[in-house]
């Protein structure tokens, strides 16, 4: 009896000792929020006319008092942001919401931003939550799973990811386990994503082989899998690559790089990335490619360049293009400012050099996902065969179509850029139909571009066309349109004196 009293005497002297030390855990465990910055506008907006546009993926990193990098924003700025998106209709969307628009095509709201927060740092707890509470505003953090809960208080403890994903305002999503880091991928020591590239063996003097680098890359996105579930959380929908370093960027060739993405696609909807080869914007091209390109937030983001970049980001219909000749912001040029190549385009400007070639095109992300419109043209200026002009249509797809017109010739070629996804069907050869025109220094361009095939009529009369390949997904060879124009010998080069896009032309109803 004695020893039974002992030993409750002892717990509860020990109780109060067990309780503080619990509290002491749970206290390091979960961080004090800081109350939100004051000041915004939190109410809801109305989203302003228009037809529904493709939301657009924006990419945060930390957040923290003190900006220390480029990649930390501070809870003041995030503040500011998410007011002036709210302010001007911005929706946030959840990781369900934005997978089901990428399955279904149809966007869930006029405008929306899908934002997400890489690595999981603490700073979503203790400063992003408070400020998405107040604006009422949801977000996906991606998580290094193998990183949560050390090296505090630098990441997000599992604690703390449970009190966040009870508040409804968040999801969690795949940024692997152990690959976020960097190791040598040569001989040379270059060092790259350990995800992404064949490691360096040194021991053995060698790359990994194909099995080896499947067996690694399969344990650790499975790992970071089972350490969702192990906490309480829904299995990741989207996986973000770390560094963005994709296959197109690393030592992958050949097989391994599909193998990479078939390995992602066997798992998750879509991977993540800030670069890509290729404008993909979330919509149907990304959704066929199962990558969707993010807009990147930094340390120095103001809220007025957000709102400026999330608008050029925003897709827009054919009906909406209004003379896009008089309007050179709305370009990008692949050589100097867009303002002096439109110049030279159209003959209002000089050029740089006496020879060469130029090219603008027409705001290839908000344009990705065309797939049915017409484009029309006048050249004029030409010569010989020391100078033509170009319009390319679906630009920036898997297979590009372009119209080359000359003094006296046309030519209508599509040409193969790149790799089709996983499991879908190949390109096939370039492939080129050509015309003879009646000579003239000036001609007038149509492209009718649908999903079956791209229809080109020169002055009314000379018609070359190109059927889109059997087999193939629409949404890879969509796109938006481009210009360039051609000169080989020094001299005058031409110039485009009109252009204009619409939607396409309704087929003329037969006649008695």
């Amino acid at each position: 009896m004695r020893a039974v009293l002992g030993l409750l005497a002892l717990a509860v002297v020990a109780a109060p000792f067990a309780a503080v030390r619990q509290y002491e855990a749970h206290r390091r465990a979960v961080a004090d929020q800081a109350p939100a910055p004051g000041g915004g506008d939190a109410r809801p907006r109305g989203s302003g006319g228009g037809p529904p546009a493709a939301p657009v993926v924006l990419a945060y990193h930390d957040v923290a008092p003190d900006a220390g990098g480029r990649y930390t924003v501070t809870p003041r700025s995030l503040d500011a942001q998410l007011s002036a998106l709210r302010a001007a209709g911005y929706r946030t969307l959840s990781t369900a919401e934005f997978t089901a628009y990428l399955r279904t095509g149809r966007p869930p709201a006029r405008r929306s931003v899908y934002l997400t927060f890489d690595d999981g740092t603490r700073g979503l707890w203790v400063h992003a939550d408070p400020i998405l509470a107040k604006y009422r505003m949801k977000a996906a953090a991606y998580l290094i799973t193998g990183l949560v809960g050390t090296h505090r208080p630098y990441y997000l403890s599992w604690q703390e990811t449970a009190r966040m994903a009870g508040s409804g305002r968040w999801d969690f999503q795949a940024h692997t386990r152990h690959s976020h880091r960097r190791a040598p991928v040569d001989a040379s020591g270059r060092t790259g994503s350990v995800l992404a590239n064949r490691l360096w063996l040194p021991a053995r003097g060698r790359l990994e082989t194909e099995d080896e680098y499947r067996r690694r890359i399969e344990a650790d996105l499975d790992g970071s899998a089972r350490d969702l579930a192990d906490h309480g959380l829904p299995a990741a929908r989207l996986f973000a690559y770390p560094f963005s370093e994709t296959a197109q960027r690393t030592n992958l060739a050949g097989r391994d790089v599909s193998l990479l993405q078939r390995l992602l696609r066997a798992r998750f909807a879509a991977a993540l990335t800030n670069t890509a080869p290729r404008p993909l914007p979330a919509g149907p091209r990304a959704a066929a490619a199962g990558q969707a390109q993010r807009l990147e937030v930094l340390s120095s983001t103001t809220p007025a360049r957000l709102l400026r970049q999330v608008s050029e980001w925003t897709s827009v219909t054919p009906g909406q293009v209004r003379e896009p000749l008089r309007r050179p912001g709305r370009w990008q040029a692949s050589d100097g400012t867009p303002e002096a190549v439109l110049a030279a385009l159209t003959g209002r400007g000089p050029h740089a050099a006496r020879t060469g070639c130029l090219t603008a095109r027409y705001r290839p992300v908000a344009t990705a996902d065309w797939t049915a419109y017409r484009v029309r043209a006048t050249a004029a200026g030409l010569r010989s065969t020391s100078n033509s002009v170009s319009v390319t249509v679906r630009d920036g797809s898997l297979r590009p179509v372009t119209l080359t017109v000359g003094r006296n010739t046309a030519r209508l070629t599509d040409r193969v850029t790149g790799t089709p996804a996983p499991g879908a069907a190949a390109g096939g050869a370039p492939r080129t139909r050509t015309g003879r025109l009646a000579p003239s220094a000036a001609h007038r361009l149509t492209l009718l571009v649908s999903p079956r095939r791209v229809r080109a009529v020169v002055d009314g009369r000379t018609v070359l066309a190109l059927r889109t390949p059997p087999g193939s997904d629409p949404a890879e060879h969509s796109g938006g349109f481009a210009l360039a124009a051609r000169n080989v010998t020094a001299g005058a080069w031409p110039r485009f004196t009109a252009l204009d896009v619409a939607p396409p032309t309704p087929p003329t109803p037969p006649t008695d």
